[in-house]
């Protein structure tokens, strides 16, 4: 559980990943060892990942959307989030309550034939037939403090080719 000090830090953090240990600690009113210490457990534990992030508004190359996605997933949801969650592209997959069963975050390089792509095999090629029912495809238009982490298959040596991202994407 994070403890009062732990959430200042992981704030302090969102705010600016690479601030030195010595800024945090001092900033925190705590010494830099004990600063040392919570990022090592909190890291260990997987609680908390230190990672760049991007403001794709800035990004004009860069297509964000997001997919609702319709499954019955017999008692197999988790694992097809899980699945869903390693392609190329996909920054996250969350099963959620309401109109859709899961929802997933994409960001593509390319044009929008590479998110159909995306939408009409990849996704729906991750379970048994039938099991994807359906989806919804919001395409980012305009966003504000979106920064999202740069998933695999975008900004890679053969990013470029769709051809050698499907390849990817089926290994």
């Amino acid at each position: 559980m994070f403890d009062r000090v732990d959430r200042r830090l992981s704030r302090l953090l969102a705010e600016n990943g690479g601030a030195s240990v010595n800024d945090l600690a001092a900033r925190l009113e705590v010494s830099p060892p004990t600063v040392r210490a919570r990022l090592k457990a909190l890291v260990g534990a997987g609680l908390l990942k230190i990672v760049g992030v991007l403001n794709v508004s800035e990004r004009p190359e860069l297509i964000s959307a997001i997919i609702g996605i319709h499954a019955n997933g017999r008692g197999k949801l988790d694992e097809i989030a899980r699945r869903m969650s390693e392609l190329p592209f996909v920054t996250s997959v969350s099963i959620v309550t309401g109109r859709y069963d899961l929802i997933a975050e994409v960001l593509i390089e390319g044009d929008m034939a590479d998110l159909y792509r995306v939408t009409s095999e990849l996704l729906p090629g991750l379970a048994e037939p039938g099991c994807i029912q359906g989806s919804e495809t919001f395409v980012v238009m305009r966003s504000h403090n979106r920064w999202l982490s740069v998933p695999k298959g975008v900004w890679e040596d053969d990013a470029a080719d769709p051809r050698a991202r499907g390849r990817r994407a089926e290994a």
